[in-house]
């Protein structure tokens, strides 16, 4: 079933990153690119502040939990719910870093480096249910997590935050 999820995952995320790098098009071609870097880094610096723990605001999000029969679901079902939860659709982001990156899309990021964003989100995104489901049930999965998410949040910000600017740099 994790291979119909993952799927899902990554046909969702790559419909909304195509999506975003479409609309992009437009600004990227008409906005000179100071203009767009200096809007981009608006928003970089207070997502990454939120990352870091030293600033607090929601970000949008549609906050469906994962159904608990998820895993005793169809291939198609699998697949499904991957794709909605790439699209956005049925998720719950406790990150702005998703919401960054598609910033990222639309302003500076070049066309076909919007799909390795995609991949690069459904990569991420697999990784915490397969992380989680390896762990027991008793626990321990979301205590280790609760233990290391003041040093792993930073972690991904910078990442992420460094892929970026290699992508809008076309390295």
């Amino acid at each position: 079933m994790i291979r119909y999820f993952g799927t899902g995952l990554l046909l969702g995320a790559v419909l909304v990153a195509f999506a975003a790098a479409v609309l992009g098009a437009l600004p990227q071609a008409l906005v000179p690119a100071v203009a767009r870097e200096v809007l981009f880094g608006l928003v970089v610096v207070p997502v990454l502040l939120r990352e870091f723990g030293l600033l607090r605001f929601p970000v949008p999000e549609n906050a469906r939990l994962v159904p608990e029969d998820v895993q005793h679901m169809r291939e198609w079902g699998a697949l499904q719910f991957g794709f909605e939860m790439g699209t956005g659709v049925r998720t719950y982001s406790p990150s702005a870093l998703p919401h960054l990156v598609l910033v990222a899309i639309v302003l500076v990021v070049p066309f076909p480096a919007a799909f390795g964003a995609a991949a690069g989100f459904a990569i991420g995104r697999l990784a915490m249910p397969l992380l989680s489901n390896a762990w027991s049930d008793d626990g321990a999965w979301s205590e280790l997590w609760a233990r290391s998410e003041r040093i792993a949040r930073p972690l991904l910000a910078l990442t992420c935050g460094g892929t970026l600017v290699a992508a809008m740099l076309e390295w």
